[in-house]
C-alpha cells in the first residue's frame, strides 16, 4: 500500500487499486432476430456493459418473473415480435412494477406506436436501421440518466 493509501477511504483506496464494487451496467436485449441480439450485445460489451438475450417478449417477462431481483439499467425492446409485442412487454413490465428504462427499436416505424411508446414512458424509439454511434449514445445518456457511468 502506498504512503498515501491510508489518507483515502477504503472505497477509494480500493477504487484506485482496481477493485470496483460498482456494479457492472446491465443490459436486457429483446429481439426475435438473433442477429439483431448479437449484434447489440456486441456492441453493449464494447462499452463496458454486460448485456443478456431474449428472443421473445413472453421469454423475458418469464425470466423477469422468476428472477425477481434481477436489475436492468436499460432494455432495448423490439416493437415487432411474435406473440408479445413490445408495446405489450412494456405494459407488463409496468403492471409488475418494474421501471426499467426502455429504448424501443423497430422497423416499422408507425408514428401511433411511437407515440404509445413514449407516453407510456419510453425513453428512446429507435427505427432500424439505426446507426450504432445513434444506440451508443441513446444508451449512454440512459445509463447516465440511471447512475451508472
Amino acid at each position: 500500500m502506498s504512503s498515501l493509501a491510508w489518507l483515502m477511504p477504503a472505497s477509494s483506496r480500493d477504487h484506485a487499486a482496481g477493485n470496483y464494487s460498482q456494479e457492472p451496467t446491465m443490459i436486457a436485449i429483446v429481439d426475435d432476430d438473433e442477429s439483431v441480439c448479437h449484434a447489440i450485445k456486441q456492441l453493449a460489451r464494447s462499452l463496458g456493459m454486460e448485456a443478456d438475450t431474449f428472443a421473445s417478449g413472453q421469454e423475458f417477462i418469464d425470466f423477469i418473473e422468476a428472477m425477481p431481483a434481477q436489475r436492468f439499467d436499460c432494455v432495448i425492446l423490439d416493437v415487432q415480435m411474435p406473440g408479445l409485442n413490445g408495446l405489450d412487454v412494456q405494459a407488463r413490465l409496468k403492471r409488475l412494477g418494474y421501471r426499467f428504462p426502455i429504448i424501443f427499436i423497430t422497423a416499422h416505424d408507425e408514428a401511433n406506436l411511437r407515440e404509445r411508446a413514449l407516453a407510456a414512458g419510453a425513453v428512446a424509439f429507435l427505427r432500424k436501421p439505426f446507426a450504432a454511434e445513434l444506440l451508443i449514445m441513446t444508451l449512454r445518456a440512459t445509463v447516465k440518466l440511471r447512475g451508472h457511468a
